[in-house]
């Protein structure tokens, strides 16, 4: 009684081969068609099996590419902020513009010449930083002071 899955046409037959089969080959018992598509699918085999190692090297290399981006964009920071609506919608309308690729430069961008806006205020900062830490160093000398 035959399989209702597979018609004679595709029946294998029990009879061991002489031929030595390659795992790359399709055997004549395994395919349809005639005997004029053996080569041709024989090579299209090889063809993408001789592919494999060169795609594999190009991921590698792709990998390695992203790697060393991220390793150089070692002095960029991510920071998350809070943003009004408004400022949300500047930001968006310079990515939109295509000025920025995205968000976080346009952030960036704004970040930046926004201290350089405010120069004097940082140079402000600055100096009661300094301040501030020479007002510690003279307190830890006077708790470091042996009493006489």
């Amino acid at each position: 009684m035959s399989n209702p899955y597979q018609s004679s046409h595709f029946q294998k037959e029990e009879q061991p081969s002489s031929e030595t089969v390659d795992d790359l080959m399709l055997r004549d018992d395994e395919r349809e068609g005639d005997s004029g598509d053996r080569p041709r699918t024989a090579s299209s085999i090889r063809d993408i099996a001789s592919r494999i190692p060169e795609s594999l090297s190009a991921i590698g290399r792709d990998i390695s590419r992203t790697i060393e981006r991220a390793i150089a964009a070692k002095d960029d920071y991510v920071v998350a902020v809070k943003i009004s609506p408004t400022a949300q919608e500047k930001v968006d309308q310079l990515v939109q513009a295509g000025i920025f690729r995205n968000r976080a430069e346009a952030a960036g961008f704004l970040v930046e010449e926004g201290i350089k806006t405010q120069s004097a205020l940082f140079e402000r900062v600055q100096q009661k930083l300094a301040e501030i830490e020479r007002l510690r160093a003279e307190l830890r000398g006077m708790v470091n002071e042996k009493p006489a």
